[in-house]
Parts: structure tokens; sequence; C-alpha cells
């Protein structure tokens, strides 16, 4: 019985002896197969093992900021915050110092005025059966400074996630140059129009990051090597564009469409020397912070339409440039019959029998009739459709350049294309072809990118250089246009009288385009046309060229089209002529306007008092800026021609303190951030809401002027607002 219960006990021990070898081997087989492979269940341990100790840092990079010619910012990266709500009451340890929303209601009171929110709308998001929640739209991408506001208000559980945003500090301006970029998820942000979209190769950034091996809690291992790949930053990108002369062209445009309310306008400033744009705008536009986008297009280079009479200029040189022309030579105006068709005079029946320069100064259409049936031939005007490149692309390095299409088929349409009608142009094809005119007959190739710039090594990586793409006409020529289209200007037959300027002679043409009807023909009615005006000054040596175009104004039955389109060009040529210090005409020709300049006088180093004094007898607004008793500098400078009502900004020897910006124009802004040295960062359009840095406060060359402007319509509802609120406050007075 013994013996067999000691088999018993020997076969088990033998059972057990036999799993654990097994399972030994077992074991001892796949550590060789790990040691040989470094491979289990298809994973690479090494891999996994450094994962898993491999501490990694982001090192953020940043995005390339656009800068205007003068090294202005256009745009930029900035830091932003999201504004967080932390619910779950588990996050508080110490109820003294609660770290979650404690009381939602209270909270929802304080944070929604300053989230521009609904009351009820953020208890809602603050009741939610959630740990975190965010505020939507409304309180992302939030600057410090709004940031600073809701901190002092001190809410528990209340916080902020840092990021950046693409910032744009002049708002709406030069838009659809620069377009915008935006961010998609948490991935870094993409160009999706203008520059930002056609440069986005070398915008973007690409953040670098720096790797060790640390513990579980991230601390680094001692004796251990750290891995650096270092950020790579976005180049810089600085345009042709002038921040001060498209300011007056953004500025010259919002009067327009807050009188007229047009359905378009197109604006492009060039130098025509270079090619350089200036300044490029249309309308509607829209402000690359907030994305409030009606057209995806820029006009001013996707838009090709009949010019109109502005066409004739290039008619009018291709007729000089081939020895056919004769300005003394007469013509019968009114009409002139081609095949069946009867082309007439704008005016219906023409001026009796006049000379081909009357004809260019009154826009006669009968006179570039005759030019290109009978002067010049059908065949040879073609030529030089092509020479001034009607036929194809600018190239200027924008995207979504379109082009326009030359009808020359019929006899009808091989006529009227000589006066802008029938065949179709682009604006940027207008100045490009212009700059001919103005150039000695060398036409320029527009281009809006000077230079991109490594922001380490500030190397040069792109240099535009100007370009003379074509020939058309001789320099001879080009002088004899110049002189012609002066006298539409100062004639007074012209058509141009609206748009001299005092102190320089203009040289340019106007254009009324009839508007194609979707029903065929032409839509007709006072105000259905385009009208427009391409013009150069000085004449004498053309520094600028201009092309406006405004699309079916509201105008009143006293206004012509003129009344727009001259206001946007006289405007801002005179203001960009004298920001440039282009000396007015030694010979001007224009007679003086009824409207007369006042010229600024020189008030540096003589009293305070005293030159108040002299700008209010000479109906100008002083500003003076600072304590001191004596002027230390002045804009605008002396010799300056200003209109009366316009504000002078007069700085002190004393503290440079900050004025009350308020109700400004941006111009006027503009004025004091050059003068003090500020850093002008701009949100919006219209007259100034709000400012920064407050009235009174001292400041320092290089600080930050934030101001925010809105429409002049709700600007002036505001105002009136205000002043209701005070004169209730007034009369709500305490009772005894």
């Amino acid at each position: 019985m013994e013996k067999k219960k000691h088999s018993n006990t020997d076969k088990g021990a033998a059972i057990l002896f036999f799993l654990f070898s097994l399972l030994f081997f077992v074991l001892l087989a796949r550590f060789i197969q790990l040691q040989v492979t470094g491979v289990a269940d298809g994973q690479v341990l090494a891999v996994k093992a450094e994962e898993k100790y491999k501490q990694k840092r982001t090192i953020e990079a940043k995005r390339g900021t656009i800068f205007d010619r003068n090294g202005e910012v256009l745009a930029q990266d900035m830091p932003s915050y999201t504004v967080v709500a932390v619910l779950d009451p588990k996050m508080t340890t110490d109820p003294d110092h609660p770290r979650h929303v404690v009381d939602p209601e209270k909270t929802a009171k304080k944070l929604a005025p300053l989230l521009k929110m609904d009351v009820d709308e953020v208890k809602r998001i603050l009741t939610k059966d959630a740990k975190q929640v965010e505020f939507g739209p409304n309180g992302r991408n939030i600057s410090y400074e709004l940031k600073e506001k809701i901190e002092a208000l001190n809410l528990p559980g209340i916080g902020f996630i840092r990021d950046t945003k693409r910032f744009y500090p002049n708002g709406d301006f030069a838009s659809y140059v620069i377009g915008y970029a935006q961010k998609e998820d948490k991935s870094e942000a993409a160009g999706k129009m203008g520059i930002e979209k056609s440069l986005d190769k070398y915008l973007r950034e690409k953040d670098g990051y720096v790797s060790f091996a640390g513990d579980v809690s991230g601390f680094r291992l001692p004796n251990t090597k750290e891995s650096i790949v270092p950020p790579d930053n976005g180049a810089n990108v600085y345009l042709t564009i002038d921040q001060k002369i498209q300011t007056f062209l953004e500025d010259a445009m919002n009067d327009v469409e807050k009188q007229y309310k047009p359905k378009k306008i197109i604006a492009i400033v060039a130098d025509p020397k270079t090619g350089k744009i200036l300044a490029m705008a249309t309308r509607p536009s829209f402000d690359p912070n907030k994305r409030n986008i009606q057209n995806y297009f820029n006009d001013a280079i996707s838009y090709p339409y009949e010019p109109g009479s502005t066409m004739k200029i290039f008619t009018l040189a291709a007729a000089i440039n081939e020895g056919v022309y004769n300005g003394n030579e007469q013509y019968r105006s009114g009409y002139y019959k081609v095949g069946r068709n009867i082309i007439r005079d704008h005016n219906k029946v023409g001026w009796g029998t006049i000379t081909f320069n009357e004809g260019v100064q009154r826009s006669s259409n009968v006179a570039f009739s005759i030019l290109v049936e009978e002067k010049l031939g059908e065949d040879r005007f073609l030529q030089y459709l092509h020479r001034f490149h009607f036929d194809r692309k600018t190239g200027i390095d924008l995207p979504g350049e379109a082009v326009g299409q030359i009808h020359y088929k019929y006899p009808i349409e091989r006529v009227t294309t000589g006066f802008g009608q029938g065949t179709s142009v682009t604006p940027i094809q207008q100045i490009q072809a212009a700059t001919a005119i103005a150039n000695g007959g060398k036409m320029m190739k527009p281009f809006v990118i000077d230079r991109i710039v490594d922001p380490d090594t500030n190397k040069v990586i792109f240099k535009n250089e100007p370009e003379v793409v074509e020939q058309p006409i001789t320099k001879e020529t080009a002088q004899k246009v110049l002189d012609i289209l002066e006298t539409v200007v100062t004639s007074e037959k012209g058509t141009g009288r609206p748009y001299q300027i005092e102190g320089y002679r203009v040289a340019g043409k106007t254009g009324t385009a009839q508007i194609p009807s979707p029903n065929g023909g032409y839509l007709t009615g006072y105000q259905n046309y385009i009208f427009s005006f391409l013009g150069m000054a000085p004449k004498e040596d053309p520094r600028l060229i201009m092309y406006v175009a405004v699309q079916q104004p509201k105008l009143s039955y006293t206004e012509t089209g003129a009344a727009p389109v001259s206001h946007i060009f006289t405007s801002v040529m005179k203001n960009s002529l004298q920001y440039l210090h282009i000396q007015p005409s030694s010979e001007q020709k224009t007679p003086k306007t009824k409207t007369k300049g006042i010229e600024v006088g020189s008030y540096i180093g003589r009293s305070t008092e005293e030159a108040v004094k002299e700008l209010k007898e000479k109906q100008l607004v002083p500003v003076v800026i600072g304590n001191g008793q004596q002027i230390e500098d002045h804009l605008p400078i002396s010799s300056d021609t200003v209109i009366a009502g316009e504000r002078v900004m007069l700085k002190t020897n004393g503290k440079t303190v900050m004025p009350d910006v308020r109700g400004w124009s941006l111009r006027d802004v503009m004025k004091v951030a050059e003068l003090l040295g500020l850093r002008p960062s701009i949100k919006g359009s219209g007259y100034v809401i709000s400012q920064n840095i407050r009235p009174g406060a001292l400041i320092k060359k290089g600080d930050y002027l934030i101001v925010e402007l809105e429409e002049p319509e709700k600007w002036k509802e505001r105002m009136e607002q205000e002043q209701k609120e005070a004169a209730t406050k007034k009369n709500d007075g305490p009772v005894e």
C-alpha cells in the first residue's frame, strides 16, 4: 500500500518536472527569439521602449511675416488665447480656492459681455455634463488685452489655452492682395487667398522639437544626450504695396462706397517706371481677420470687362506711332456707318465738324472709328492690340489672373474695339499698357512681390527686378500722347475736367463702359455703366499711374459718373504725390479749383500757444501732444497742402502722452503713429471706437497702438446712443 503511494508521488513529481521543464524551454526560446529579432507581436521592442522613455517637446516655429515696401507689418503671427471652463468638481482640492466653475449663473453674467455672447447661451455651456468646455468662435483667438480683462474678474474655473493666430493689423486693407491664412484643426496655418496662398511654400513654418530620455514623470534621465531639431520659421515677404498710399485709397473708396453704394469699385496705383503696384483695392472687400468674404476673386486682375473710352488711349497711340494721326484734321462728328451698323457719339448728335484733337477731348466714338477703319486699317490696329498685350495675361505675381478677349471677327467688332466696346480687358492689363505711355514707350510688367527674406539669416531668397515686356511705341509717340491726354483734363471741352489737381499736371482719359445685359444687348438707364478714369501725373514726367472704375453707382440726376470716380482719383493721387515729395509742376496748366488747399507752415521751435493760434486762424484743427511749451515736430509737415478742418498733430518738448483718438479716421491715427513712432495695429474700418492706450497715458517710441474702427453709419448710431445715455444720466440725478 505504501509502495503504491510512493509510486504515485514519483509519477506526479515527474509530470510537474516535465511541465516546468517545458515552460522553461518555451520561455528560453521566446527570450532567444526576442533577443535575435527584437520584434514582439509585430512591433519593434526598441521603438516601444523609446516611446515609453523618450520625452519630446515641440519648439514652435513662426509663419513668415508680410511687410509693405517700407517694412510696415501687413500680416503676422500673434499670440492668441482660447477661453475654457473647468466644470469637473474633482479638480478642486481646496474649497477655499476652487478650480472649477462654482456658480454658473454669476460666471455667465460677468463673462458674457466680454465675449459678446448672450448670458443664457454662456450659462447653457457652463451647465453641460462635461469636464471642460469651450465657448465656440467667440471664445477663440481672443487678444491678450481681452484675456487680461477676463482674468481681472477672478472667475473660478475659467482658464486659457495659448495658441497662435494669423493677425492682419490693418483689417480691411489690400485684402485681395494679401489674402488670408487659416488653421485647419491643430495644424499650422495654410494660405487660402492672395499672397498668403501663392507664397505659402515660403511663408509656411515647420515646428522643431527637442527629445531626450526621461522617466515616467517627464524628467530627463541623468547622463543622457538630447536631440534638438530647430524650428524652421517661414520666410518674410516684402511687398511693393505702400501702406500710406494704400490707406489713402482705402479711405477714399470707403467714402464713395458709403455715399454712392456702387456694385463694384476697382482701383490700382502703380509706379510706371518700374511696374511696382503701390496700392490695389476693390469693393466689396473683406477683413481677413473675420473672413467676411462676399467675392472670392480679386477684380483688379480677375474681372475682364469692356473698358469703354479708356481704350482710346491705345488707339490714339497706335495712330500717332504709325504717322496717320493729324490732330488738326477735321471730320464730321455725330455718326459713322460700318456696313449696316451705325456708330454714334455719346451725345447721339455730335458737335458738328471738329478736329481730331477736339474729338479726343470730347471722347468722340466717331473719331476713333475713323482712326481704326480709315487711317490705321484693321490689320495694323490688331497688331497694336497684340503689342500692348491685350491678348495675354500680364503675369502679375498674384493668383487668379484672368485675361480679356479680343473680339475681332466682324467689321463692327474691329471698329468698336478702338473705343473700348465689344472686346474685354482686365484693369491690370490697362495699367500695364499705360506704363508704355508714361514711361517713354517702354511697357513694364506689373508686380507686387518685392523680395522674400530668410528671417534667421536675413538672406534674400528671391528679389523681383523691373522688367520691360515690350516697347509698343516710340518715346516720341508716348510724349505726344501725354500732351493730347493733358488737354482732355484741361480743355473746356474735355471730359476729364473733374480730374484736375491743383499744383500738378494730369494726363488721362475718362471711360463710360456699357454693361452687357443677360437678355442680350446692353443695360439701359442713367446709372447702368462702369465709369472709369486712367490717369498719370505729373504729366511732364509721370511718377504715378492710377486706374479707377466704379460700377453702377447710385447717382442723383444732377451728378455724372465722374463724381465718385474723381473723388477717389484726385484725393489719392494728390495725397500720394505729396507724400512721395514729388514737387508740384513748375508750369501748371490746370486752372485753380474752387476748393483751395491750405499750406501748413513750419512750427518746429515755435511756442505751442503761437502754433495753436495760427493753425486755428487757418481753419485747421491743432492736436497738441504733450505738455511742453515748444513744438518739436508736427504732421502734416511744412509746405504740405491740406483742406480746411484737417487735424495737424503737434508734438511738444514735454512728456509724450496719448491723445484721445476716438472718433478719428484711420488717416489721422496713422499721423499720430508716425509722429510718435508707435506701432499701429488696426481692427476694422471707418472711425475709431476704442484704443488700447488710454488718453493722457505716457507713451514711448515702439509702443503698440491698437485701435478698433467701426463703419461710419454704425459709429454715428453709437455716438447718438451714447449721447442719449449721457443725457438720461444727467436728468436722472439724485433727488432730495
